[in-house]
């Protein structure tokens, strides 16, 4: 069975150019138990975005919205150059990363009975 993913709870994984200089990008989760999963902070936190985006923790902003089910998550641009030799800052493919993110959940519990038969 494959894992469930931040992609599979959600209507939508969206980034932009937030400015020139910042990537801004939004989780639109499809119910409040989705939303419940992405907010948590042991789960989705500055650490994780600046791993999975490669820059530096303490410029990663995340904001929680629980009465729209969103999470929403900035941090710096990368700058990249066209040919021209111009600066660019573009969100293409910014958020398959955080989409992949497998979703962790607590391990079934087997209950066994142990009433002596």
């Amino acid at each position: 069975m494959p894992e469930t993913t931040l992609a599979d709870l959600a209507h939508e994984v969206h980034a932009k150019n937030a400015g020139p200089f910042w990537v801004t990008m939004e989780l639109f989760m499809r119910d409040a138990e989705g939303y419940r999963i992405a907010a948590d902070e042991s789960f989705l936190n500055e650490r994780v975005i600046a791993e999975l985006y490669r820059v530096e923790e303490s410029t990663v902003q995340l904001f929680r919205i629980p009465s729209l089910n969103v999470v929403k998550i900035s941090f710096p641009a990368r700058s990249t150059r066209d040919r021209s030799g111009t600066a660019t800052c573009t969100p293409a493919s910014t958020t398959s990363p955080l989409a992949r993110m497998p979703i962790r959940r607590p391990a079934d519990r087997v209950v066994v009975d142990t009433t002596p038969r």
